[in-house]
């Protein structure tokens, strides 16, 4: 495991952008995985400009969505289509039927956690698997559990996370209770992860899930098993982490 520490957040973004921009230049037609939040937007937003100044193509890069809200059609402001469409596929030369993103609006959760579990094996698996990290040691929307999820599943969503997510909507009671996600057991199947974290506020999960027991009760815990992971992460995320 690599860790790499920022100044702040446009440094963490420029950073992990760094990493992302490489795996598209050594390899054009690269599958990413990518996450939904407030902590990448930075990073994609680097990712636009690095296009438009000519450094990137990614005409030929696939891509795999982590999780997506269950009941949220994609033209909804807050459905995560709408997010990468609004913070990189719109801005860049990405085609259209080269991204992946979990079917919100499929009422029938194993068929739909199915075909997303297909879609990623048809994409010959992911190169690098973009993560944040939730203040529950998420990843994706793998919740605090007794078991670490192993595919692509609907998971209910807890109240710490509704409550973490209820500020993007106009009520609490508009946040979506359902999200598909993809599991531990096909996160891990990522060649290679890249988990940004930023904030004072994530110090002690990030601690808890780079050092702690590994538990599906921290579910972050699980990348200390993982052969290829690069944390990027601010000064203040880092705060409980030695030199």
């Amino acid at each position: 495991m690599k860790i790499y520490r920022a100044k702040d957040y446009e440094d963490m973004s420029r950073k992990a952008a760094n990493v992302i921009s490489a795996q598209i230049l050594m390899k054009p037609d690269c599958v990413l995985g990518l996450a939904t939040g407030s902590t990448p937007i930075g990073t994609y937003r680097q990712l636009r400009q690095r296009y438009e100044a000519g450094d990137l193509d990614f005409s030929s890069v696939k891509t795999a969505n982590l999780d997506e809200y269950k009941g949220l059609p994609g033209t909804n402001d807050q459905s995560y289509f709408y997010f990468m469409h609004h913070n990189l596929f719109d801005h860049v030369n990405i085609r259209p039927e080269h991204t992946n993103i979990p079917n919100g609006m499929e009422p029938d959760a194993e068929k739909e956690c199915a075909r997303y579990e297909a879609v990623i094996a048809d994409l010959g698996g992911v190169d690098l698997q973009l993560l944040g990290l939730g203040h529950n040691g998420h990843i994706g929307f793998n919740e605090p559990d007794a078991a670490f999820a192993r595919y692509t599943h609907c998971v209910d969503l807890t109240e710490s996370t509704i409550e973490a997510n209820k500020r993007f909507f106009a009520k609490a009671e508009d946040v979506p209770r359902q999200a598909y996600t993809m599991g531990i057991g096909t996160i891990m199947k990522a060649r290679k992860i890249l988990l940004i974290v930023s904030g004072a506020d994530k110090a002690q999960i990030l601690r808890d899930s780079l050092y702690g027991p590994v538990t599906p009760a921290v579910p972050a815990s699980v990348l200390q098993l993982h052969g290829d992971v690069t944390v990027v992460a601010d000064e203040a995320a880092l705060s409980l982490i030695p030199e």
